[in-house]
């Protein structure tokens, strides 16, 4: 009985990686338009997760380049 179920899980789970996705490559440009990006303004978000992590000295937390104290 298990190995019946544990047999048809896997199926099931393989079959799974078998789907055509669901977002067509021609469709793919609506999901790229910037109005759904969650940063709107990327350079000053840049800036201010720099000025972040050299004030709490959490240096790559938040994937931030460049090194220095933090003060320009």
């Amino acid at each position: 009985m298990t190995k019946s179920l544990l047999t048809i899980g896997l199926l099931l789970v393989l079959g799974g990686c078998s789907i055509q996705p669901w977002v067509k490559p021609y469709e793919r440009a609506e999901l790229a338009d910037p109005i759904m990006s969650l940063n709107r303004d990327p350079i000053s978000s840049s800036y201010i997760n720099h000025v972040y992590q050299a004030r709490e000295g959490a240096r790559g937390a938040e994937n931030g380049q460049g090194g220095g104290c933090g003060c320009n």
